[in-house]
C-alpha cells in the first residue's frame, strides 16, 4: 500500500490546492507538531498526501499522482465547478480517464476504475 506522496507547494497556492485535493475526495488532517507550519496533510482511505510549503517548488511536466475517482462525473464536475481545469484522456484499459491541472500546474490523473491486476 502506498502510504503518501509529498508534493513541494508555493506557500500562495497551498490553500487552493487543498481545495483541490479535497474536491478529488481527500480531507485535511492535523500535520505532526513539530512539521505542522511547513506542511498540509489530507488523507483519503489510508493514504495521504503531504504538501510541502516551499518557495520555489518543483512541478514535473509528466509525472504525476493518480487516484481513483469515486464518482467519476460527480468528481470532475466538482473540479470543474471549482474552477480547476480537466483534461479528458484515452481509455487505456476500458475506463475513462482525466488530468485535473492543480495550482501551479500539478497534474493528477482521475482514474473511473484501476487497471486490472497483471496476471
Amino acid at each position: 500500500m502506498l502510504q503518501h506522496v509529498s508534493i513541494e507547494v508555493a506557500p500562495g497556492d497551498v490553500e487552493r490546492m487543498v481545495e483541490f485535493w479535497e474536491a478529488i475526495g481527500f480531507r485535511a488532517v492535523e500535520a505532526p507538531g513539530p512539521i505542522n507550519p511547513y506542511v498540509s496533510w489530507l488523507e483519503r482511505e489510508g493514504t495521504q498526501i503531504h504538501l510541502i510549503h516551499t518557495e520555489e517548488p518543483t512541478v514535473p511536466v509528466l509525472g504525476h499522482a493518480a487516484v481513483v475517482a469515486a464518482g467519476f462525473d460527480e468528481t470532475v464536475s466538482h473540479l470543474i465547478a471549482a474552477g480547476f481545469e480537466v483534461e479528458e484522456h484515452r481509455e487505456l484499459w476500458g475506463e475513462r480517464r482525466s488530468f485535473a491541472i492543480g495550482p501551479g500546474g500539478h497534474r493528477v490523473e482521475l482514474m473511473e476504475a484501476p487497471p486490472p491486476p497483471s496476471p
